[in-house]
């Protein structure tokens, strides 16, 4: 099992290499994205931690 996960990981970063070689401003987009949702996440609990504190 830890050996078909090991295998499974290596393929993963082999294709997001691939991909991130292949097309640069695809993945900037992509990872801005990324970025721009789990800061939109992070000020959406921030937003409900200071409501339950009032």
């Amino acid at each position: 099992m830890a050996q078909a996960r090991k295998v499974a990981l290596y393929i993963v970063v082999v294709f997001v290499v691939y991909t991130i070689i292949t097309s640069p401003q695809r993945s900037a987009e992509l990872v801005g994205v990324g970025f721009e949702g789990v800061s939109s996440a992070a000020q959406s609990v921030g937003d409900f931690m200071s409501e339950l504190v009032k």
